[in-house]
């Protein structure tokens, strides 16, 4: 009994929240933090919410952004994977036959030892703007000097950002490269993703299905199945 009552103590401390970090003074698209870093694809924890929710999911093929503060790229990315997993690597979420709302009246504690993290592979980068009275960089589509940062904040993208980079389709490529992923599943999404952020620009979608058949003119059925999932 003294041990749960303690562990309790500690996890009611854990979710104190601090002032400075406090969701009302947060960037309501900052959404992560990231954890490990390499040169092709970073893996981020979401930030924890200030009440008893879960922390909100970047959507699979979602564009998202941090930062290489030495260089002050911006470096763009899309979320190939999505996980919620226990604190504790050693035990294993169990069920409990409880809805969200009897969770957080019977197990609050519940919602301190879960953790959700997203993998995001790196498409390009902008550069920081030489101040030409557009916020905007030049955009790189192609693997940035450096990657962002361990505990460099992530962001949910802009469609100002989204569309800038977006301009040219080389980020297809990049795409269709990656690894242990479902590649075909990830391009559409990301593609629908991009088409929503235009506001439905039918000419940029033709030209993505141009572009595709070119980049899988010998695989018939891989672009087939893409452009399958492709709604519009």
């Amino acid at each position: 009994m003294f041990l749960l009552d303690l562990l309790s103590f500690i996890l009611k401390v854990m979710r104190l929240p601090l002032p400075q970090f406090t969701v009302d003074d947060r960037n309501p698209k900052h959404i992560g933090e990231v954890i490990e870093t390499s040169t092709t694809q970073y893996l981020a924890q979401c930030l924890e919410p200030e009440d008893l929710k879960f922390p909100v999911m970047p959507p699979f093929g979602s564009w998202i952004k941090s930062f290489d503060e030495e260089s002050g790229n911006k470096i763009l990315a899309v979320v190939t994977y999505v996980t919620t997993s226990p604190i504790d690597s050693v035990h294993r979420a169990r069920a409990l036959g409880l809805s969200l709302e009897e969770l957080r009246e019977q197990q609050p504690q519940i919602f301190a030892m879960l953790k959700t993290e997203f993998k995001a592979a790196i498409v390009g980068f902008e550069a920081p703007s030489n101040n030409n009275g557009n916020s905007l960089g030049q955009v790189y589509q192609y693997l940035p000097p450096r990657p962002p940062q361990i505990h460099q904040s992530v962001y949910n993208c802009d469609s100002e950002e989204v569309a800038n980079f977006t301009e040219n389709l080389d980020f297809l490529r990049t795409l269709l490269q990656a690894k242990d992923i479902p590649v075909e599943s990830l391009v559409a999404a990301s593609v629908r993703e991009v088409y929503r952020q235009r506001q439905a620009n039918r000419d940029w979608l033709v030209n993505v299905g141009r572009t595709l058949s070119t980049l899988l003119k010998d695989d018939y059925d891989r672009l087939r199945y893409i452009l399958s999932q492709i709604h519009y």
